[in-house]
């Protein structure tokens, strides 16, 4: 492991290259110095001390570069406090990647098997039907209203609904946190097109739909696609447009909610 005084010769050494590239930017700044604290922060996730050391040459180095030689702009400053934070936590949040890449596979899991579920369902009332075809108009038409009131069940449906606009809301949290906490521009995407399809899921078949709320899931709508623009383009305003698309959001449910719709 890197000894205090060389993890700092080392942060200054990549910060000096980050000003003096043909590609210095905040961004440029951010990755260089997240890249050079990840791996020593990663030998020392146990370690509170060995990380406050880290945090504190990192900052030091910080100092060093911009403020003492009068080059500081809030922007440089922003980028590499984001840096450290970003190298400091690269560790711990691949560990929480990938145990959302198998929360997500398990989820996959789940719906494919309640799918399953659905289709027994319905071959076991289909052949109910069946075997009643030779008994009275009153038992077939009694058995007929039972299986139509079954698969109409309104508290069902709205269970489902509800669970997948439950589902949508966590799906843009996810990706708000993502951007937060300097995860990937293809894992904030990916959040994103989960909230796209239950989103979907939760709008299926809906009924008496105001003018209101028609207006509320096309600014959603909207504000999704503007998002997932600025993200293929890398843009800086992310994080404010996922905080508006979750307003967008949870307006869009809400006034769903107030107007009776199930």
């Amino acid at each position: 492991m890197l000894t205090s005084d060389s993890l700092k010769e080392r942060l200054n050494q990549a910060l000096q290259q980050a000003q003096t590239s043909p590609n210095s930017d905040p961004g440029n700044i951010r990755e260089i110095l997240k890249e050079t604290i990840a791996q020593s922060a990663q030998e020392s996730q146990e370690d509170p001390e060995k990380l406050h050391s880290i945090i504190k040459e990192s900052v030091s180095a910080t100092l060093d570069t911009f403020l003492e030689k009068g080059q500081e702009s809030q922007e440089d400053i922003t980028a590499c406090l984001e840096g450290i934070i970003e190298g400091i936590t690269y560790s711990k949040r691949q560990e929480i990647s990938q145990n959302q890449a198998e929360i997500q596979r398990l989820q996959t899991q789940v719906d494919s098997e309640e799918q399953k579920l659905d289709n027994q369902i319905d071959t076991a009332l289909a052949e109910i039907k069946t075997t009643v075809q030779d008994r009275s108009e009153k038992v077939k038409q009694a058995i007929d209203s039972a299986i139509h009131n079954l698969k109409d069940s309104e508290e069902i449906g709205l269970l489902q609904k509800r669970y997948a606009q439950l589902k949508a809301q966590l799906a843009v949290i996810q990706a708000n946190l993502a951007s937060r906490y300097g995860e990937e521009f293809d894992e904030i995407k990916r959040y994103l097109d989960e909230a796209k399809t239950w989103y979907d899921r939760a709008q299926q078949n809906p009924e008496n739909f105001s003018k209101k709320i028609e207006t509320k899931h096309q600014e959603f709508e909207s504000k999704l696609g503007e998002t997932g623009t600025a993200l293929a383009r890398k843009e800086k305003q992310v994080k404010q447009l996922l905080r508006e698309l979750w307003n967008s959001l949870r307006e869009a449910f809400q006034d769903h909610k107030d107007s009776g719709v199930k």
